[in-house]
């Protein structure tokens, strides 16, 4: 969902020290996919904030939503380099955009 070109540059938004740039960094991002990707993540998203919503009956908490689709949706186009800190990044990607899915989307 997320073109291997992109992941580098979502690696360096989540790493923004301003939470409002990053969320703003993050957004262009979004909006810059091409649209078939940045609809189907439109949706896709909203459908995991829905998960969210019943975290109590389902024990999906947005954390454990962002281990489980993190590694899935967005991945380096190889698989060199430090993969454990891959994880921890595309988690936080995943995470950062459930939480502030009204803003990015």
């Amino acid at each position: 969902l997320f073109p291997f070109a992109h992941f580098d540059k979502f690696i360096a938004a989540i790493k923004m020290q301003d939470p409002t740039w990053r969320s703003r960094c993050v957004r262009d991002l979004v909006y810059s996919l091409p649209p078939a990707n940045h609809d189907t993540m439109r949706v896709l998203f909203q459908h995991l904030c829905r998960v969210v919503e019943f975290k109590e009956e389902n024990r999906m908490s947005v954390q454990s939503v962002a281990i489980v689709f993190g590694p899935t949706l967005l991945r380096p186009a190889s698989e060199e380099g430090n993969m454990a800190m891959h994880m921890v990044f595309q988690n936080q990607i995943v995470e950062h955009i459930l939480n502030q899915y009204s803003y990015i989307f």
